[in-house]
């Protein structure tokens, strides 16, 4: 659980902290290189983890993560310049892309079958939790102790979870002979990188000069079917294609994503809502909040604990996600009738239904993987999540600032500025302001049914997935 808790805190934890670090820094027109940097190569190394996991031993490869991830943190923290920071948070992310994937693989790997549901359901909630307290442990470190405290943080926490990972017992299978995938790896990298690079292109909402967007579909294009061609050829892919091509395995990967697209975005877009349209503070939207963030936490312990019983998997998203997708159809039809307590609940009620998801999602796969599979496999589920989540954001956010834009009410920087909390609509005209917010709440309308397509995508994947019981 501790690996788990750093990897989906150290992703967030430093949201709340870009502006002290522009300032102490420079560089402001850089600072989403330390997010961005971080993403590409946590996603990029989250199959080499499982992979290599599954050939030299999982405790060994979560060590060599949690110790690269903590020279990373220590090296932001000592951060001299915005380059130094990005290179740093690059070298962080090589470490904590194994944490999440590990931690999954090595239940699979302790834990007996009938018991995964359980602990998958432990894990689900320690990972949401902790990515909803990143972002309000990052603003109260940087504001009482500075931003280079929320990297020195990790360095006790890392050095504990390296003595309880060495507490579990070592894999009893021998290793094989092994030769690693370096163009599949290559390949991955270069076709990963240009995706996340496009996407965050996307979400700034500003538009994408064309010759880039050019040259990134490109690169996408090309590199997609090489990396194809070079894993299907190969004795020891970095990407199994027969074990990706399982149908329980491809079809879990496929609601992993609609998950992470429906999940995140909700938890990007929701504190905007509460905001610009119903005027809440800082403080009040952290209370509003409370609901979203606990609820897939208890909904995932829940559900583990029912598989546990019942031994019956797939049944619960595929009942859980026919709820989400009537509530968010439901809400984007008929928010402006409900008070902003009500709403949060309601907000919350979406949130449990969607904990039925990601343990069920990870016990499908490891049962399906052989136990030398169990490691990418796990990666796979991850990494699907963390693209859906990167493509679920880009969509609602474009959606979302080209509905407010076509209104005319404020030019594009400062609309920009207002929907990703960097300016407040205090201080504009009042009638201005009044119908910003109408126009704001009446695009979020269009946003949350957005988002009830993702969990309808998701429910389909649900019902179609063969694997139905442990």
């Amino acid at each position: 659980m501790l690996p788990m808790f750093l990897a989906m805190i150290d992703s967030t934890i430093v949201t709340t902290a870009l502006s002290a670090i522009a300032a102490d820094l420079g560089g402001v027109e850089r600072t989403p290189w330390i997010i961005v940097s971080y993403l590409i190569s946590a996603a990029i190394v989250t199959p080499v983890y499982g992979r290599l996991g599954d050939v030299f031993g999982r405790r060994r490869l979560m060590a060599l993560a949690l110790v690269i991830a903590m020279a990373g943190s220590a090296l932001c923290a000592v951060a001299q310049s915005m380059e130094m920071l990005i290179l740093s948070r690059l070298l962080h992310g090589l470490g904590s892309g194994g944490l999440m994937t590990l931690s999954q693989a090595l239940v699979g790997q302790a834990v007996p079958p009938q018991d995964r549901a359980r602990y998958q359901g432990y894990l689900a909630g320690v990972a949401v939790c902790a990515s909803a307290f990143g972002p309000v442990a990052g603003g109260f470190m940087t504001e009482h102790f500075g931003w280079r405290s929320i990297f020195l943080v990790n360095i006790p926490l890392v050095l504990l979870a390296i003595v309880l990972v060495f507490r579990l017992p070592p894999r009893s299978t021998p290793r094989e002979p092994f030769r690693f995938d370096f163009l599949g790896l290559l390949l991955f990298a270069v076709f990963i990188s240009a995706l996340l690079l496009l996407l965050e292109q996307l979400r700034r909402w500003t538009g994408i000069e064309l010759w880039l967007l050019t040259g990134l579909l490109a690169v996408i294009g090309i590199t997609f079917p090489l990396l194809l061609w070079q894993e299907r050829r190969i004795k020891h892919p970095l990407l199994p294609i027969p074990l990706l091509s399982n149908p329980t395995i491809w079809r879990s990967d496929a609601l992993a994503m609609c998950h992470g697209g429906l999940f995140v975005s909700m938890l990007t877009f929701l504190p905007i809502y509460f905001s610009t349209v119903r005027g809440m503070s800082a403080a009040e939207m952290g209370l509003l909040m409370l609901p979203t963030t606990m609820g897939v936490g208890v909904g995932s312990i829940l559900t583990g604990q029912i598989i546990t019983r019942t031994h019956r998997t797939a049944i619960m998203p595929s009942i859980g996600l026919i709820f989400t997708t009537a509530l968010l159809f439901g809400l984007g039809l008929g928010m402006e009738r409900l008070d902003t307590h009500t709403l949060a609940l309601a907000f919350g009620l979406v949130s449990l239904t969607l904990g039925t998801v990601m343990g069920v999602v990870q016990v499908s796969v490891q049962s399906e993987a052989t136990p030398g599979m169990i490691g990418i496999a796990a990666a796979s589920v991850q990494l699907s999540r963390s693209v859906g989540a990167a493509i679920g954001t880009a969509l609602a956010g474009s959606l979302l600032f080209a509905l407010v834009a076509g209104s005319g009410l404020v030019d594009a920087p400062t609309l920009q500025a207002i929907l990703q909390g960097g300016s407040s609509l205090s201080a504009m005209d009042a009638g201005k302001v009044a119908n910003l917010r109408a126009e704001i709440g009446d695009s979020f309308r269009y946003v949350f049914l957005l988002l009830a397509l993702y969990g309808a995508g998701g429910c389909f994947m649900a019902w179609s997935l063969p694997r139905r019981h442990l």
